[in-house]
């Protein structure tokens, strides 16, 4: 008897984690709305605090496709000041990685109580050098007081790549915001890249996904599942993430394919969100 209960305390893993567990506008990413697909009454700032105060969550990133640099500073103030009284900590997501975009939304952040704010490198029109991005980085260190720069790994550098431009910066500062997919347009799997930048890692996106073989064999298709329902193991990468202290956050992001009608998918997105959220929360509570 005594060996056996032995045997259950040594082998059992950890469910749990000291990270908070949040939403953000890509979790909601068609009601938001995406270009060519807008639906009639788009997503705003005040419906995802609605979800997170139907999901029982006080963590809320709203990334570029809300971008919160357009707002003028009375929505920016409406927002900070709903958030607090629903006790609810906001993040902030942008791209455009240069000095005046980094200064503009720390500058956001501190209106309305963030301290965090994830950058996608590139955008459009402008793919920055891993030097030039090295550089920048440096720069815009002094404008982060009480803040931190995460990073997110997008399709273009690597893992090692943002790692080292990272590391040169020689920022506590500044991290890496961890998603789970996107490096597969870099050709680089979530474990090989988590193994390389958990020790930079200050947030997490948890964005789940499948892999299958094209029907006519040629090649391979990437769709978004629900959290639980893919190819990502949450645990191990959980506990791969802990040791290092630095990851505070994790938010589901999501990658709903459409339905014919842009409705249909909002309401197929929100059902995902409940059934990702049912999964996540043993892992967060």
């Amino acid at each position: 008897m005594n060996s056996r209960r032995s045997s259950r305390t040594t082998t059992r893993e950890p469910t749990t984690t000291n990270m908070l567990l949040g939403l953000s506008s890509y979790t909601y990413g068609w009601a938001v709305g995406v270009r060519g697909h807008e639906p009639t009454h788009p997503l705003d700032e005040h419906g995802l605090l609605d979800h997170c105060s139907d999901h029982g969550l006080k963590l809320l990133q709203i990334g570029d496709n809300l971008p919160l640099h357009t707002f003028d500073s009375s929505r920016l103030d409406r927002l900070a000041t709903r958030a607090a009284m629903e006790g609810v900590q906001l993040e902030l997501g942008a791209r455009r990685l240069t000095l005046e975009r980094v200064a503009e939304y720390a500058t956001i952040a501190r209106r309305v109580h963030a301290t965090l704010i994830r950058f996608v490198i590139d955008d459009v029109d402008y793919h920055p050098a891993a030097e030039d991005v090295t550089r920048l980085l440096r720069d815009c260190s002094p404008l982060l007081d009480g803040l931190t720069l995460g990073i997110e790994n997008h399709d273009r550098f690597p893992a090692a790549t943002l790692r080292e431009m990272i590391e040169r910066a020689d920022s506590r500062r500044i991290g890496v915001c961890l998603d789970t997919a996107n490096s597969l347009g870099a050709g680089e799997g979530i474990d090989a890249v988590a193994a390389t930048l958990a020790p930079l890692t200050v947030n997490l996106h948890i964005k789940d996904f499948h892999i299958e073989r094209a029907q006519h064999l040629f090649g391979f298709v990437v769709s978004g599942r629900p959290a639980g329902g893919g190819m990502l193991k949450v645990r191990p990468l959980l506990q791969q993430l802990t040791p290092f202290r630095r990851c505070q956050s994790a938010i589901l992001e999501l990658w709903t394919p459409p339905e014919p009608h842009v409705q249909q998918t909002i309401a197929k997105e929100a059902a995902w969100a409940r059934q990702s959220l049912e999964y996540l929360k043993e892992f967060f509570t």
